[in-house]
């Protein structure tokens, strides 16, 4: 059987940490600032961990 390859744009976009947890980049934070409450451009400038079914998916995407 051939190896399952590694998603190439996933692999980019998120990392998993040494305990296995899926880290990410929260949304909508390239552009567009003046409109949001600076509360929320704190919380989307940093990252966030990934849950639940998605971030299982992700794991095997990513061949982990």
């Amino acid at each position: 059987m051939p190896k399952q390859k590694t998603h190439k744009g996933l692999s980019k976009r998120v990392k998993i940490t040494a305990g296995g947890k899926v880290r990410h980049k929260r949304a909508g934070g390239s552009h567009l600032m003046s409109g949001k409450s600076a509360k929320r451009r704190k919380r989307v400038a940093g990252s966030a961990i990934m849950t639940g079914a998605t971030a299982k998916t992700v794991r095997a995407k990513l061949c982990k």
